[in-house]
């Protein structure tokens, strides 16, 4: 398996029977809740146009450092949740293979940079950024979080997102986005059920099939399971899903023009391949990177995944074109075991 591109979270609560399948070693509160703190009880912006561009190019800056010089101390300070997990295995591990840096890293460059800023009450507050960048044409969509006025704005989610598929937000009278708690009512389903739903649909698959789009996070993940990593008489290959704790991981939500909403959330998979012979050897070098203990028959990935998706409003999620579809899906190894 070839990782994507901190300290890895312990996989703790990972209770399901695990479902087989095989290959080749490729080797708190919801964002949306309320949270009183200090007696604030007021409707209020989550922050102000110009704080949320120096947040933002802050944020640009700790960047271009961290990848240049493959260091995740600066993209730490910038970044928190699954995104700080992911980056910061990632560029730990690059930096194991490249301990010069990246000296040919392109520095990143936002511009038609848009703030979609909620009103909210209490703590923990957000906001999300629809971006251009210089690498491609595609958008990219941050939502930047903190708990209480005296912490820092972190990214808490990064997700990449076509021009053609990026929806058309809710705004008031005075332009403000329209945050949706984890709880909400009239939608296909409520934002804070999505990691269980989603995780659900891929270890059993006809519990989720009416709810989810097919597509390459969905229909196309169950089915590369089921072949690439097809059981043979050499190689064993287990997985298993699971819904982040919105404790941890709180799911973010912006109400959309159709009523529906745009939903980021968190999950957590793993993946453990036993050979019939052992040891395992590991090809990856971003896995071997990471890699803790001795391979001698088999290894253990623990992944964290950052999903962005679009859920229709309920009236319409029961037909086949109004299901909750995927515009993104970035999924990384935080940590590998070898026994």
């Amino acid at each position: 398996m070839t990782a994507p591109s901190a300290h890895p979270r312990p996989f703790r609560r990972l209770r399901r029977r695990l479902p087989a399948a095989a290959a080749v070693l490729l080797l708190a509160t919801g964002a949306g809740g309320c949270v009183t703190v200090h007696g604030e009880r007021a409707l209020l912006p989550a922050t102000g146009k110009a704080d949320a561009e120096r947040t933002v190019r802050h944020f640009v800056e700790a960047t271009n450092v961290a990848n240049g010089k493959l260091d995740p101390g600066p993209a730490g300070q910038v970044e928190t949740g699954a995104l700080a997990l992911i980056d910061g295995a990632g560029l730990k591990a690059r930096h194991v293979n490249h301990p010069a840096g990246n000296p040919g890293y392109q520095p990143l460059v936002f511009h038609d940079t848009r703030y979609l800023i909620p009103r909210q009450r209490g703590w923990p507050k957000w906001f999300v950024v629809d971006t251009a960048e210089n690498r491609d044409a595609s958008r990219w969509l941050l939502v930047f979080t903190r708990g209480g006025s005296h912490e820092a704005w972190r990214a808490s989610y990064l997700n990449v997102v076509a021009p053609a598929e990026l929806p058309v937000f809710a705004t008031d009278g005075d332009g403000y986005a329209e945050p949706v708690g984890p709880t909400a009512q009239g939608l296909a389903v409520q934002p804070g059920q999505l990691g269980a739903r989603y995780t659900d649909y891929l270890q059993h698959g006809e519990k989720g099939a009416a709810l989810f789009a097919g597509g390459a996070w969905t229909s196309g993940l169950r089915q590369t399971r089921r072949t690439r990593y097809a059981p043979t008489p050499e190689v064993y290959t287990q997985f298993a899903d699971e819904a982040a704790d919105p404790a941890q991981y709180p799911p973010v939500a912006l109400r959309l023009a159709d009523g529906g909403a745009l939903v980021f959330f968190t999950t957590h998979h793993l993946m453990r391949q036993t050979v019939a012979h052992g040891p395992v050897k590991v090809t990856d070098p971003q896995i071997a990177a990471l890699l803790t203990g001795t391979p001698g028959k088999s290894v253990t990935l623990v992944d964290l995944a950052e999903q962005v998706v679009r859920v229709p409003p309920e009236a319409t999620g029961g037909a086949a074109n109004h299901q909750v579809t995927f515009l993104n899906r970035i999924e990384g190894t935080v940590s590998a075991s070898g026994r």
